[in-house]
């Protein structure tokens, strides 16, 4: 473990989270793989070990602590065999909850924020659309004010935890006319009517639910905006930083978890009278990947550190995203060449870790718009500074 990073404390609660992780989840990791559907119970075991309030003040039965727990936390979820399940639990926590925590009243934290942390309650974040997936200032869906509620029209889609999920963070149009400054965020409750989901069918991330979700005509009660009407773009905006950071740190993770099951697996193969570990092209190669790997994994280390000093990263966050996914794919890619034959059999590690890694570059802002944000900060000098609230 890093000790720039990393305290004893860090490495206890790495340590309980690891025990916690193989006793309660890694049982039912394949029936959730097959099935599709998390049981309830897990969530409320997250909850009651605090899991989903590392960065929750302690007010709303959080316990508000740094961000190299959040590191540890997504990190340890990578290595159980399952991206699925890792991602409908830090969707919770780092797509829906990011909103609660910074923009929610007294009042939303507790009829919201507090069961999320308790494990009570799971969210969805609902931005991206069918029509427009990265380029969120051209959303459809609308809230039109009407007497004290806001009447949602529209769909969303790619939502985790859209359909088992209980509350969903929806970014609407309150201003058709404004642009992006007409975007505003609410709390919708996943059975309020008019709601419906269709659950979508992936290549990986078996284990989570996916949704399709469709509003028509749906009354949502004035006291369920989140923030200020007409600021949602702003809030995305802030967020994405956070959401880009976590896909950065999932991705060094899973690589550094393949590379360490296949270079296990390379020292027992042997061909011709040898372990495989042993032939120049195989060693090199591994040498490629794990120094990419590592590279990626500090530099992710390093960009968590400057956010946890206030630091508005939207540049570095970016490019943690884009290249450690990009990497993670190649290391999948390499690493089940390794395996031979046994890569493409569905008992073997690789085969799962090949399907959800490819989601890497394509959810949260593909890596083409990804590039296309550096090219403007980079090229074009485009600034973008942190929001006041």
């Amino acid at each position: 473990m890093n000790n720039m990073y990393f305290t004893e404390e860090h490495r206890l609660f790495r340590q309980s989270l690891k025990d916690f992780l193989q006793k309660e989840v890694v049982p039912h990791i394949e029936k959730w793989e097959q099935t599709g559907q998390i049981d309830r119970f897990i969530w409320e075991k997250f909850g009651e070990m605090g899991y989903f309030g590392l960065m929750t003040p302690e007010e709303y039965s959080g316990l508000g602590l740094d961000l190299f727990y959040t590191v540890i936390f997504l990190e340890e979820l990578q290595c159980i065999h399952s991206g699925g399940f890792a991602a409908a639990m830090w969707a919770h926590e780092y797509l829906a909850m990011t909103y609660l925590n910074k923009l929610a009243n007294a009042q939303q934290k507790k009829a919201y924020l507090e069961p999320s942390v308790l494990g009570n309650k799971i969210g969805c974040l609902g931005v991206s659309e069918p029509f427009g997936g990265s380029d969120v200032a051209a959303m459809r869906t609308t809230a039109i004010k009407k007497g004290n509620v806001y009447v949602v029209n529209g769909s969303k889609t790619f939502i985790t935890n859209g359909v088992y999920g209980d509350y969903i963070v929806l970014a609407a149009k309150t201003d058709a006319n404004a642009g992006h400054k007409g975007i505003s965020m609410f709390i919708v409750d996943r059975n309020a009517k008019g709601v419906t989901a269709n659950k979508l069918n992936k290549l990986g991330w078996r284990a989570s639910d996916t949704a399709e979700l469709a509003f028509d005509n749906v009354e949502v009660p004035e006291e369920n905006l989140l923030g200020d009407e007409g600021s949602g773009f702003v809030y995305i905006m802030e967020a994405f930083a956070l959401e880009r950071l976590v896909m950065g740190v999932n991705a060094h993770a899973r690589a550094e978890y393949a590379l360490e099951y296949t270079q296990q697996y390379m020292s027992e193969r042997e061909a011709f009278g040898k372990s495989i570990n042993q032939f120049q092209a195989l060693r090199h190669r591994m040498v490629d990947l794990y120094s990419d790997m590592l590279l990626c994994k500090e530099f992710n280390y390093s960009t968590i550190a400057k956010m946890q000093q206030g630091e508005y990263v939207v540049k570095e966050a970016t490019i943690s995203k884009l290249k450690s996914t990009k990497m993670a794919d190649e290391v999948m890619y390499n690493c089940l060449q390794f395996l031979g034959g046994y890569g493409y059999i569905e008992d073997y590690p690789l085969a799962r870790l090949s399907r959800d890694s490819r989601l890497g570059p394509i959810g949260g802002g593909t890596s083409e718009i990804l590039k296309e944000i550096l090219a403007k900060i980079i090229i074009d000098k485009k600034q973008y500074k942190k929001p006041l609230k």
